[in-house]
């Protein structure tokens, strides 16, 4: 008995170390997402409208306090905070406020995709705030886009090659 005991034990030990690991990949994935939205709201702003220079701004302060709150979060899982390229591929030029508007929506449609992975590989509160940020991203992907996705986090990842955003050498 005691063999089989050990071995549900080192089991158990197995499943939570493999669902710890997770919750770190997923969590740095959402911190790279961070990262590139940060810098793509650098270049929406440069690019949109008065009218809703305030909407861009409160969105890329809002990317900045998620990012610090993952690169915590990381931190506490045993992990240490991918750093920001210094620049990131754009999926399109943007010349204009109506290409600064489509890479807002692109953006959030992308922080959206990569906080589903966290919502999932997350619990307790992790799992609550990735569930927000979610929120929070699809909410901001509806309003610079004008209509909404039936699941916001999913149906868009099979439109987008990756979630994240593509450092540039």
């Amino acid at each position: 008995m005691s063999g089989s005991g050990r071995t549900e034990a080192s089991g158990a030990q197995a499943r939570a170390a493999a669902k710890a690991s997770a919750e770190l990949t997923a969590a740095q994935a959402a911190l790279a997402a961070e990262h590139a939205a940060v810098y793509g709201y650098g270049v929406v702003g440069a690019r949109i409208g008065e009218a809703r220079r305030t909407e861009a701004r409160a969105a890329y302060d809002a990317h900045r306090a998620r990012r610090d709150e993952l690169a915590r979060a990381v931190r506490d899982l045993g992990g240490e905070p991918k750093p920001a390229a210094a620049a990131y591929k754009l999926p399109f030029t943007v010349p204009d406020e109506e290409s600064a508007l489509r890479l807002a929506a692109e953006l959030e449609d992308r922080v959206a995709g990569v906080y589903s992975d966290l919502v999932r590989a997350a619990g307790g509160d992790r799992r609550q705030a990735a569930a927000q940020a979610l929120r929070d991203a699809a909410v901001r992907a509806v309003r610079w886009r004008g209509e909404s996705v039936a699941f916001p986090g999913l149906a868009e990842r099979s439109a987008t090659a990756t979630a994240s955003g593509t450092p540039t050498s």
